[in-house]
């Protein structure tokens, strides 16, 4: 990126505006569309699913249950019914698969605000951040776990901002408007992804589902890398970056494998000279997997 300038602007020239946005534009339209299928119910009376981002019943048939809700069910000391265990086991495979942190980038409405601060951030040119350990979401993740085990309630639901969204937008948002505008006053002016990237406990606990996910993002063609630092910028995580795309040359292997990393795509987005690609875990163990890698950097320790 050029001093000055705006990550993904050579992207735009060589890939044309929708190939260096394509991803964000899928991302949009999944966020927009599971919205809608919640919504479609109480606002219209169509009934595809029915319940909310907590648990769920699609089509009168599918049972989806969030595992991190059903993990502090289990905190309090009661046991969930045998459809909102099977719906949480589907929703834990699916991201073991997909990777954990997808929810946060496909599917969480609350990214859309974090983008917007972040967006806003690099135009206003906004510099400095607080420092947070990046143990803190898991202390905060810890800390949910205990407040149910001590009250018996599921109480980080209620304060979870992403279910006062849900709950708002079908009874009247009220004080998740509060909370919704601190989420994006502190991205914007305390620190660059401060919930999303060093605070929220359920990216925590999606993050560690994500360390074991079969699909990953890789620095497939990593030695066409002009160092142009565009990925950098618009990574939500960007320090899980570096190692795959520095670590390759050392033998370590192009493939993202940070449970932080979202699965995005925006950093396939705005490289103007294609360096990352989907792929999956077991690429860094297979010579042919990942397309464009020269192998002969990859060396035995």
């Amino acid at each position: 990126m050029q001093p000055g300038g705006r990550p993904g602007r050579e992207a735009i020239e060589v890939k044309g505006w929708f190939g260096a946005h394509r991803y964000l534009i899928l991302r949009r339209l999944s966020q927009l569309a599971i919205l809608a299928l919640f919504l479609a119910g109480p606002w219209f009376g169509l009934w595809i699913v029915k319940g909310n981002i907590a648990s769920s019943l699609t089509l009168d048939t599918l049972p989806l249950s969030d595992p991190l809700v059903l993990l502090q069910m289990l905190a309090t000391g009661h046991i969930p019914g045998s459809a909102a265990l099977t719906g949480g086991l589907i929703v834990l495979v699916f991201y073991l698969v997909v990777g954990g942190r997808v929810y946060c980038s496909w599917v969480c409405p609350v990214n859309i605000v974090t983008d917007a601060a972040d967006w806003l951030r690099r135009r206003l040119k906004i510099k400095g951040s607080a420092n947070f350990s990046e143990k803190t979401r898991y202390w905060l993740l810890g800390a949910i776990l205990l407040v149910a085990a001590v009250t018996g309630s599921i109480a980080w639901e209620l304060v979870n901002p992403v279910s006062m969204v849900y709950r708002g937008l079908v009874f009247g948002m009220g004080l998740a408007w509060g909370v919704v505008a601190a989420v994006f006053l502190l991205d914007l002016f305390v620190g660059r992804r401060a919930w999303c990237g060093h605070l929220c406990p359920v990216g925590a606990f999606y993050g560690l589902l994500g360390e074991a996910a079969v699909l990953r993002v890789a620095a497939a063609r990593h030695e066409q890398c002009d160092d142009c630092m565009d990925c950098f910028a618009v990574c939500p995580e960007h320090q899980v970056i570096r190692p795959a795309l520095k670590g390759a040359d050392k033998g370590l292997g192009p493939v993202i494998l940070s449970g932080h990393c979202t699965n995005c795509g925006r950093c396939i987005d705005v490289c103007a000279q294609d360096v990352f690609a989907f792929t999956t875990r077991f690429s860094n163990n297979s010579r042919q997997a990942v397309p464009g890698v020269n192998h002969k950097s990859e060396v035995s320790s």
